[in-house]
């Protein structure tokens, strides 16, 4: 069997093990843990693959009993019949910067193509029901800053998602949706226009196998794999209260630098970005002004970004990427890194020293940097 064969192999097994438990992650990582591989998990009995997670018995029931109708064949043709594409997390096209993830999605289903890694990404994204500031906002920092070869990553929902795209698609950029149901399911339908044209000039991305709907509790699971794939996640337009203050959180446990954009005093729309920039996201007042904070300016590439990025020591990469926007206290930081007292109290003060923490009140800290 030749090496390209083997990797069409596997892929079939992880499409397979993906399309069956994609709304579930954390499950999809038990079994992975417990059996190595999905061809393991394929070729296991019943049983022993109920007994890996008791309280998740009816949704491993119903993966053993789809295992049984499944084609894969079939299913090949079928993802070609509706032009979309299946990569695994071990498949040499997977996105990098998804890769390195703890909750990476095991596979991704996406029409035209994905985010290239060499190239700097940002997601944008904000309210559905913005309003005029938004609108221009969000259309003018995402076409400035696709005309300087900035990948426009966003989740192609109506306002500022939406908007986003549109600013790219102007520029002649390149921008790529994340979606919370199949790829083959254009949603909402008032954004159609965007998804034609992202199938040529970008891409249309989810976790979802084709088919599937939309459904509420899918779209804060898309949000981790909205800010896993930018190096930096840009909110326009929040309520103290909003989706968008999820992917903010997802982006900062990922490592990725948060900014908000001001918007009126006194607006409910403004609420959630003044609270965010009032926690420490960074102020994002210009496309070039955010160019140059990212050092993404024309010519410099992103191994030339990444060599002028600081590096952090393993140990304080970990207290680092568990900081919120939000204060938090010792013990929830010890608690979330494993850390003892005195060893995360140690961390945090070269933290400081180096401008990346701060210490809002005693032992209560967030991102200084």
């Amino acid at each position: 069997m030749k090496a390209g064969e083997k990797i069409e192999e596997k892929e079939a097994y992880w499409h397979w093990f993906c399309a069956g438990l994609f709304s579930d992650p954390g499950l999809e990582r038990k079994l992975l843990e417990h059996f190595g591989t999905p061809q393991h998990v394929f070729r296991a009995g019943e049983e022993e693959i109920k007994n890996v997670s008791p309280k998740n018995e009816r949704k491993l029931s119903a993966l053993c009993a789809g295992r049984k109708k499944w084609d894969f064949g079939r299913e090949a043709d079928r993802l070609d019949r509706l032009d979309i594409r299946f990569v695994s997390r071990e498949h040499p096209d997977y996105p990098a910067r998804l890769r390195e993830l703890q909750d990476a999605p095991c596979g991704l289903f996406f029409r035209g193509s994905l985010p290239a890694d060499d190239k700097p990404s940002v997601a944008i994204v904000g309210a559905r029901n913005c309003s005029a500031y938004g609108n221009h906002v969000s259309y003018w920092f995402a076409k400035e800053l696709a005309r300087q070869g900035v990948q426009i990553v966003s989740g192609m929902a109506r306002g500022i998602d939406g908007i986003s795209h549109r600013g790219a698609l102007a520029a002649d950029g390149r921008t790529f949706a994340v979606l919370a149901g199949g790829v083959d399911r254009c949603y909402p339908e008032e954004n159609r226009d965007i998804y034609m044209e992202l199938e040529q000039r970008g891409g249309l991305i989810s976790e979802s196998p084709p088919g599937v709907r939309p459904l509420t509790y899918l779209f804060p699971l898309r949000n981790r794999i909205l800010s896993g794939l930018s190096d930096a996640v840009l909110i326009i337009e929040a309520k103290e209260k909003s989706g968008s203050l999820i992917t903010a959180d997802c982006a900062l446990e990922q490592g990725r630098e948060v900014y908000a954009v001001p918007g009126p005093l006194g607006e409910a729309l403004s609420a959630g970005c003044h609270n965010l920039i009032r926690q420490g996201a960074g102020l994002a007042v210009s496309p070039e002004r955010l160019l140059e904070d990212l050092m993404i300016l024309p010519g410099i590439n992103m191994k030339k970004m990444q060599k002028n990025k600081i590096t952090l020591e393993r140990s304080e990469n970990l207290v680092y990427s568990c900081l919120r926007l939000q204060a938090q206290n010792l013990g929830e930081i010890c608690e979330k890194t494993g850390l003892a007292p005195e060893s995360a109290l140690g961390i945090l003060a070269k933290l400081q020293l180096k401008g990346y923490v701060k210490e809002v009140s005693r032992n209560y800290y967030i991102r200084g940097g």
